[in-house]
């Protein structure tokens, strides 16, 4: 099932700012909350697709990437980010809104206690060559993790009493003030380290190495980050990070990339040109044979329609442009110097471009 748009189910325009999709979706999360809806499957899809549609517009590289390419730009349904988001999540990520006995205590439960923390990102660049950038493709790569060490046992932090927050009150001139702040011996989790084996260290973490699989759309272009939910270092008592994927794209050796088209320079001798010949030519998808029409000039540009990078947004795919450059002997054998001086005279031997014959300038215009 295709996602719908993320402005559509906030009910919010492209243009709209940071606030107004805030209050957009605060608006939407009463309307939908949990314990406003209790045992209705309906009410807590939208309120999950509303906090998905919040996670990327509220953050500015994901909502970039977005604005972009749509959902492709995130992963699309590959299992990127925004994809499987659970109520823990949900009360987790969005704490300015859910946590702190503030809108999770609306009505009387859900996310005002403790607010659950999550584990750092990682990071890493991926090298993709033209052929895998075009058509897609899965990576298998090894990433070390940080992860909760088996055996590792936790008890409730005696200095929060598990709520993960040290609450102070202020005597003022308009009378009491109580203030909260996150608990600096448990780090807010609620929770600390009772036993653990000899390689964890304090927070009961160890590095683990692991073999991720990536699958990777077509169309991804350099600088491009995707993200994989979950795959990030783990903290004790919380949700793990993420793992955002920078792609690199790996320079082509006969292939340029343009946009979603791919560009050849082939050159052929005046021969070939002047006669007309049959010569092979690489693309993304292998070598195919094209046909050089008698007659041909230099400049003229052939289209492999196709032949090109598909579209991350969509199902299209962009095209393969040859550029034809008649190649000149620089060397020449007396045999072959006289027959060209004894064909230097032909009319047919001499320029004469019509009006048919377009300016370089004119054919880039045409093709781009």
């Amino acid at each position: 099932m295709a996602k719908r748009d993320y402005y559509e189910i906030l009910g919010v325009s492209k243009s709209a700012s940071a606030e107004e999709i805030k209050k957009a979706y605060r608006k939407m999360a009463i309307q939908y909350h949990p314990d406003k809806n209790p045992d209705n499957p309906e009410a807590e899809d939208k309120f999950k697709e509303a906090a998905e549609a919040y996670e990327v517009l509220s953050n500015a590289d994901k909502k970039a990437r977005y604005d972009q390419f749509g959902h492709q730009g995130l992963g699309g349904n590959g299992g990127y980010s925004g994809g499987g988001m659970n109520m823990e999540d949900i009360f987790s990520q969005f704490g300015d809104i859910f946590g702190g006995g503030g809108f999770g205590s609306f009505f009387g439960g859900g996310g005002g206690g403790r607010r659950t923390k999550k584990g750092t990102n990682l990071r890493v660049k991926l090298k993709l060559n033209l052929q895998e950038i075009a058509n897609g493709v899965e990576k298998k790569i090894k990433v070390k993790r940080h992860i909760v060490a088996a055996g590792v046992t936790f008890k409730t932090c005696s200095a929060c009493q598990g709520s993960g927050q040290v609450k102070k009150v202020v005597n003022t001139m308009l009378g009491q003030m109580v203030s909260a702040s996150t608990c600096a011996v448990c780090g807010g989790n609620g929770q600390i380290v009772d036993k653990k084996p000899a390689e964890a260290d304090s927070r009961g973490l160890i590095v683990k190495e692991e073999v991720i699989s990536i699958n990777i759309p077509g169309g991804v272009g350099e600088g491009m980050q995707l993200s994989m939910s979950g795959k990030g270092n783990e903290t004790p008592g919380g949700i793990p990070g993420d793992l955002l994927i920078v792609i690199e794209e790996a320079e082509d050796e006969v292939l340029q990339r343009e946009g979603n088209n791919v560009i050849y320079d082939l050159h052929v001798s005046f021969v070939d040109a002047a006669l007309g010949a049959s010569i092979e030519v690489p693309t993304i998808d292998g070598k195919v044979k094209i046909k050089i029409d008698p007659g041909t000039q230099g400049g003229k540009m052939l289209r492999l329609k196709g032949k090109g990078i598909k579209d991350i947004n969509g199902y299209t795919r962009g095209d393969q442009l040859i550029m034809v450059n008649i190649w000149t002997p620089t060397e020449l054998s007396r045999e072959e110097k006289n027959v060209l001086e004894s064909l230097r005279a032909s009319e047919n031997f001499k320029p004469d471009p019509g009006k048919q014959d377009k300016s370089f300038f004119d054919k880039m215009k045409e093709f781009f």
